[in-house]
């Protein structure tokens, strides 16, 4: 451990850009000192033309079953000259380099030594199997595939490789985190991908400089252009069918291993309240919940501050029928609008995360049985009013529908500010509020992209699938947010119908 520069750095008591020699016994304690005489370090000593050869292994990263056929058994049963002539791997790399070795180590290689041999052999046994893919719960849908990212990195590249054919897409490979030394892919297609969009990416993520960073989180919040704002301005999906979409689109994907969800740059705000569905209904079906969707942001955001500043300050709007059950359900409540809602949210937010956090059956149980009790506890004990319970409880509806639950977050979040202003200034507090929301949107970026476009800057073409979805039919041309090598995406589609 030594300090340069101010900055602590860790380093390993073996010399990690140290060159194998003859002497094997040395070979093998250069590779244990690398591993800090880790126990999982396991040796195997065979015999290799009359020769002594030692197989090392970490223990938990191999398949013991590939190991001893592709590699122990061959060297046993079959001897030739070369040992890469004897044992069967997909893929066998020579170095001479400890640093090298520990690398392929922990990739899941075994390491061959053999006596008076300046070399070592790195076979690829590796193939620990993990979680079988299964639809995303985050992610639900009713008409698209029902098949799911993991957190395994070959599984995820499987998945978009089956759905792209195409030799066009590129795979680019960095290591992130001097300690975690977590792989990191970043997705495109060579022909259509935007260039200056790709080195920009290649630039932030090549700029990453930690110790540990372990999941697609960390990444977003380190490559976003403003980690300030409430928006995500990076799509994580753990759909391969909306990734695959992106990347037809000239859209880049990233995927980090060890984890179940891939980032996609550049997005749009729009963007993030599209579903898979829309696609594979009818095209009115589809622009009707698109609409819907984006409806629901606006209530999201902007509904309980419209009660408050209704019973506060304009009750005059409201018919005398609806004014006076609201009056009668306040009169016996203490507390001012503000101070309902605030209440009824936080309650809201207290059930949401209890039923994430407990197992499936309780967390329903406490989801319904909790939310009647409590909201009826409330209203009974005069601390908030029927209405208020109606109001937050579509609010929450609204918030649920968005397809990424990180945009759900944020309009639930930017209800606080809206709230407040509503009870300070009633209806000209929300509409300030409303333009300083509308303001920022308009002022974000993603990688170089305009959030809100197509609506700032306005772009006619783009609305065709943006603010509701026009037939697949009329969709000739790509999006031009991404700024795409090439625009034309279909050119033949009804071509059958006679003119």
């Amino acid at each position: 451990m030594s300090y340069s520069n101010g900055k602590l750095s860790i380093s390993n008591p073996a010399n990690d850009g140290g060159q194998f020699c003859e002497d094997m016994e040395k070979n093998i304690r250069m590779v244990e000192d690398h591993f800090c005489q880790t126990e999982d370090l396991m040796k195997k000593e065979l015999l290799f033309n009359n020769q002594k050869c030692v197989v090392l292994y970490l223990d938990a990263l191999v398949k013991k079953e590939l190991l001893q056929s592709s590699i122990i058994e061959p060297i046993l049963e079959r001897q030739s000259d070369d040992i890469k002539n004897t044992i069967h791997a997909a893929e066998i790399k020579t170095t001479s380099r400890i640093l090298e070795v520990g690398k392929q180590l922990l990739d899941g290689y075994c390491v061959i030594l053999l006596e008076d041999h300046p070399q070592a052999y790195a076979a690829s046994v590796g193939g620990i199997e993990g979680r079988a893919l299964q639809e995303p719960n985050n992610e639900r849908s009713i008409k698209s595939s029902h098949d799911g990212f993991v957190e395994d990195f070959s599984s995820n590249l499987h998945l978009l490789r089956k759905r792209i054919k195409s030799p066009q897409l590129k795979v680019k490979y960095f290591t992130l985190g001097n300690l975690t030394s977590t792989k990191v892919g970043m997705v495109y297609l060579e022909n259509l991908a935007n260039k200056e969009l790709i080195l920009e990416v290649e630039r932030r993520l090549s700029s990453i400089e930690m110790d540990q960073l372990y999941s697609t989180g960390e990444v977003e919040e380190l490559i976003e252009d403003n980690p300030f704002s409430p928006f995500p301005q990076i799509l994580a999906t753990e759909r391969p069918d909306r990734a695959v979409s992106y990347i037809t689109e000239g859209k880049i994907t990233i995927v980090v291993d060890g984890n179940p969800r891939v980032l996609v740059v550049p997005i749009t705000f729009f963007a993030l309240y599209q579903s898979p569905d829309d696609y594979n209904s009818r095209w009115l079906v589809g622009s009707f919940f698109r609409i819907t969707r984006l409806f629901s942001f606006i209530i999201a955001i902007s509904l309980p501050a419209i009660y408050i500043a209704i019973v506060s300050f304009h009750s005059e709007v409201l018919p005398i029928g609806i004014l006076y059950s609201i009056r009668v359900s306040l009169e016996y409540v203490p507390f001012p609008p503000l101070v309902e809602a605030l209440t009824m949210q936080f309650i809201l937010e207290l059930l949401k995360e209890a039923s994430i956090r407990l197992p499936s059956p309780i967390a329903q149980t406490i989801g319904i049985v909790g939310g009647l009790v409590i909201g009826t506890a409330v209203v009974d004990a005069h601390i908030v009013s029927n209405m208020m319970i109606v109001v937050i409880g579509c609010t929450a509806i609204a918030s649920f529908v968005a397809p990424i639950n990180e945009m759900g977050t944020s309009a639930r979040l930017l209800g606080f500010p809206t709230m407040i202003a509503a009870s300070l200034f009633g209806f000209f507090g929300i509409v300030f509020v409303l333009m300083m929301i509308f303001m920022h949107l308009s002022k974000l970026d993603s990688f170089g992209t305009p959030y809100f476009s197509p609506l700032s800057p306005f772009k006619k073409e783009d609305l065709k699938d943006s603010l509701i979805r026009l037939p697949l039919w009329k969709l000739n041309t790509r999006p031009t947010d991404a700024k795409p090598a090439y625009a034309t995406q279909q050119r033949k589609t009804r071509a059958w119908k006679k003119k």
